[in-house]
Order: C-alpha cells, then sequence, then structure tokens
C-alpha cells in the first residue's frame, strides 16, 4: 500500500446527507477544541498527528503531537513529485451510534466469512502491542491512515514486551481519511484467502465499534519507492532485477493462478515491500477487484488508482483488465531502470512523464543506455537492460491486447538476474560514456558563453539528470509496510 500522495485523494460524496453532516459536525468540533486549524504535517490537510491516532487513544499522545508532526513535515519536504491519484477513493460512513455499529458489526461477520483463519485481535491489545499507537512506533502513512509497529505473541493476540515475539504493523483506521469500511474488507477478504509468498501475509483484523485495524507481517525494508528513490546509496542492478522478478510473480498468482482471479489496480513502487532479504510483497489490496469471469472481457468501475502508473485505457474507459496491471508493471520496471518516478514536474519539460520520455528509447540497441541509472555507474548487465527494455516496451504497449500475460513477464526474467556481462567492461559503454561527458562538458561550456569544442558541439544531449535526494515519505504505503496511493 504504498504512500498517499502530498496531493490527498478526495473523499467520496457519496455518502448519505446525514452521513456528511455528521462527519461536518465532528469535523468542526475537532477544530475549535484544537484551535489549530488544519496542519501540513503527514497528510496534506489532516491534522497532524491527530488523524495517525484511533480516536479512543488520541488524548494519551497529545504531548507527542508536536515531536512527531515536525518529524512527518520533514518527511514531506520537497515532495512535489509524490505520484497523484487517479480518482477519488470511496469512502465509508463512520458508524457513529449503537445501532449503527451492531447493525454494522453483524453485517460484517457475514462478509469477513472467507477469514475465518484470521486472527481476531481486541482493540486493547493492539493498544497495547503498539505501545499505545505512540508516535515513535509510526512506521507510516496513507489513505487509509496511519501504521504502527507492534509486538504480538508468536501464536496468539497478545501483546508482548518490544523486540519480543511476533513484531508486526498495525493499520488503523483514520475517520478522516480518504478510505473507509469498503476498503478495509477489500483488504481483509482478499489477503484473508489469497496465500503466497510474493503477497504480505494478513495476520489479522480488528473490529470494535468503529474502530477498524489490519495486521501484517512486518517488512523490515520497507518498500521498493524508498530504496530507489531515497538512500543514497542506488540499490544494486542485480537486487531490481530480484525484486521485479517477485513483483511479477505475485501478479502472475493473482492473474492467473488464484482459485478466482483478481486484477490488482493499483500496482507500484511504494505497495512493492520488501522482507529482509528483499523479497517483492504486494500490499495494499483496498482497490483489487475480481476479475471478468465467462464470457466477460472486462470490468466497468470507477477510475482509481495513481496517475503514472495506470493504464491509458483504464483512464479513458474504466473499462478494468489484468493487462491494466501488466501496464502498471511496465512503469515500475521502467523506473527500475531509470530510478526516475513515473510523474515528476520537477523534471525539465518533456520529462515530467516518464513514460512518455522514455518510449522514443525503449527498444533501440544503442539508444536504451539513455535510460539506465547513472547512479548504477555501469555496473549492471548489458544484456539483462536490453532484455528489460524491450520487455517494459512491450508491458507499455498502448494496445492491452499486445501486452504480455504476466507469467510470460515471469519467464522472461527469470534468466535476467543472474547474468553478470557488467557494461563497465564493455567497450560500447564506455565509448558512450565519453561521448556523453563530452557532451555535458560542452553543453555548460555553452550556458557559461564559451564556444563548444569538438565533433559532439553541433549534437550536444542533455546531461542526465541526478535525482532528487529530497526527503521523502515513509516506506510503509499504508498496506503495512510489513503501506494513498
Amino acid at each position: 500500500m504504498g504512500l498517499v500522495p502530498k496531493v490527498a485523494q478526495l473523499a467520496s460524496w457519496e455518502g448519505s446527507k446525514e452521513g456528511s453532516a455528521k462527519k461536518t459536525r465532528r469535523k468542526k468540533s475537532k477544530g475549535s477544541s484544537s484551535g489549530k486549524g488544519e496542519g501540513t504535517g503527514c497528510w496534506m490537510k489532516f491534522r497532524l498527528m491527530g488523524g495517525c491516532v484511533p480516536s479512543s487513544s488520541r488524548a494519551k499522545v497529545d504531548t507527542s503531537i508536536s515531536s512527531a508532526a515536525t518529524q512527518c513535515e520533514s518527511k514531506s519536504t520537497n515532495d512535489g513529485s509524490r505520484d497523484q491519484p487517479v480518482a477519488p477513493i470511496a469512502s465509508g460512513s463512520t458508524t457513529t451510534s449503537n445501532a449503527e455499529s451492531n447493525s454494522s458489526l453483524s453485517k460484517v461477520g457475514e462478509e469477513l466469512k472467507v477469514a475465518t483463519q484470521l486472527r481476531k485481535f481486541t482493540f486493547n491489545e493492539l493498544k497495547s502491542a503498539t505501545r499505545n499507537f505512540r508516535p515513535e512506533s509510526l512506521l507510516g502513512e496513507g489513505g487509509f491512515g496511519c501504521v504502527f509497529k507492534g509486538w504480538i505473541e508468536e501464536n496468539g493476540t497478545a501483546p508482548v514486551k518490544p523486540g519480543t515475539g511476533l513484531t508486526v504493523a498495525v493499520k488503523t483506521l483514520n475517520h478522516d481519511g480518504l478510505q473507509g469500511h469498503k476498503e478495509w474488507l477489500a483488504e481483509v477478504n482478499y489477503l484473508g484467502q489469497l496465500q503466497h509468498p510474493n503477497l504480505v501475509k494478513l495476520i489479522g483484523y480488528c473490529i470494535e465499534d468503529d474502530q477498524r485495524l489490519l495486521v501484517y507481517e512486518f517488512m523490515p525494508r520497507g518498500s521498493l519507492e524508498n530504496h530507489l528513490f531515497r538512500r543514497t546509496l542506488p540499490l544494486p542492478w542485480s537486487v531490481r532485477m530480484k525484486i521485479a522478478f517477485g513483483a511479477a510473480k505475485g501478479l502472475a498468482f493473482l492473474h492467473e493462478e488464484a482459485e478466482r482471479p483478481v486484477i490488482y489496480r493499483d500496482f507500484k513502487s511504494s505497495n512493492v515491500l520488501l522482507d529482509v532479504d528483499y523479497n517483492a510483497k504486494l500490499s495494499d489490496f483496498g482497490l483489487a477487484k475480481d476479475a471478468p469471469e465467462g464470457d466477460k472481457t472486462h470490468v466497468s468501475t470507477r477510475v482509481m488508482g495513481t496517475y503514472g502508473y495506470a493504464a491509458p485505457e483504464y483512464v479513458m474507459t474504466g473499462h478494468l483488465t489484468s493487462k491494466s496491471d501488466v501496464y502498471s508493471f511496465g512503469v515500475v520496471l521502467l523506473e527500475m531502470m531509470t530510478g526516475k518516478r513515473s510523474m515528476d514536474k520537477n523534471r525539465p519539460n518533456g520529462e515530467h512523464n516518464l513514460v512518455e520520455w522514455a518510449r522514443p528509447h525503449l527498444g533501440e540497441r544503442r539508444r536504451f543506455y539513455r535510460l539506465i541509472d547513472p547512479r548504477l555507474e555501469g555496473n549492471f548487465s548489458i544484456k539483462g537492460a536490453q532484455k528489460v527494455s524491450q520487455l517494459a516496451q512491450a508491458c507499455l504497449s498502448r494496445d492491452p491486447k499486445a501486452r504480455p500475460l504476466m507469467s510470460d513477464v515471469v519467464e522472461a526474467l527469470r534468466p535476467i538476474i543472474n547474468l553478470k556481462d557488467l557494461a563497465s567492461s564493455s567497450y560500447f559503454y564506455q565509448t558512450m560514456q565519453t561521448e556523453r561527458s563530452m557532451t555535458h562538458s560542452n553543453s555548460l561550456g555553452s550556458r557559461n558563453g564559451l564556444k563548444p569544442q569538438g565533433s559532439f558541439g553541433s549534437h550536444a544531449q542533455q546531461p542526465t539528470r541526478s535525482l532528487s535526494q529530497g526527503a521523502h515519505a515513509s516506506p510503509y504505503r499504508q498496506s503495512p509496510k510489513p503501506n494513498v496511493r
């Protein structure tokens, strides 16, 4: 579940007038009591840390709000390149009365029959497991709510001392947030019945009154997004390919191996979580949909997801197919090749959209080198990079029917992981680097009023733009991190 973009997703207005009025009154009440208005911390237009903590526990963390808010704000600084939501996420109305709560619980009991093997936690158990949802336990935040690190019994639900038992990620529902009960149910029902090495494991859930929490396995290395765009040291090429291979296997399972095929609908780098060995696991199933059955060719639905990752035909028509996920995979594959975000308005004109900028270079024997993350400094496989470039081109085809099946993508990636033909030892690559260096120097000279020297002056290329190392949100996108899309 990737992190929520800085520009928050809009809440759905489909709720009843009564529900809307209650929500409005609730917001006004909070505003008058805090006297702070809307903050700019972890979430845009969310009240600092207050939105991260379940309502019954907020009073206990009031003294820590200032420090936590400062920390969250530092993560959001210079974060103008965050991915943007394609469309609003439906938000379930919040239960506010005992009658509504009982009705909701009864309905949920029926809807959760498929997830009976999951552990059912009490709110107090999870509050203790996360040390009262204290700011120091905060892993990340998203449209659903905040994710906290906690510790529980290996085979039970009781909280244990930090550093012992089973480490988990606890995702809370933010009642003023962007997602609601519907997405909570989707997460429980899909991950409750789908088990695969490349899907994050849902351990259990909690539903008490208006509280909705989910408990996942803890993913110690956070998200792919975190490693691609935040780390000072670049993620090695071999590790990137291992992650791509694992993520592809996760999607192939959903599309072709699950008892009932599933369209993920929100594949992106922030939703690919990593365990200690960099094994990839898909998280955040709040937008997942059952794939079409029988003679149906697609699922018609409201357009949801993230700008830069959503397939163009889906954005234009609302027709969702498994090939929509394949396109999204192609975008992430491109991100891994280039070290660039799918959307970044801080890049030069013509380069804001990574896919459109990269298309002319994909599949070209010589030009594709321009796509490779310069921070790798030639430490990547030439044959592997060529094949990845071709694979990304196929996944990003404008014709959905021309895109490969994810099982074919898995087989294409399998041999790439172990290729050892490093570009740094290639004469062609060294020549290209020399040409790029000279072009860069000539370009700088021209800007300083100096006349370009050498035969490359008339063919000067723009130097490769280095990645911004500005602070970004936590790796946990809400689906635990174990995280708005």
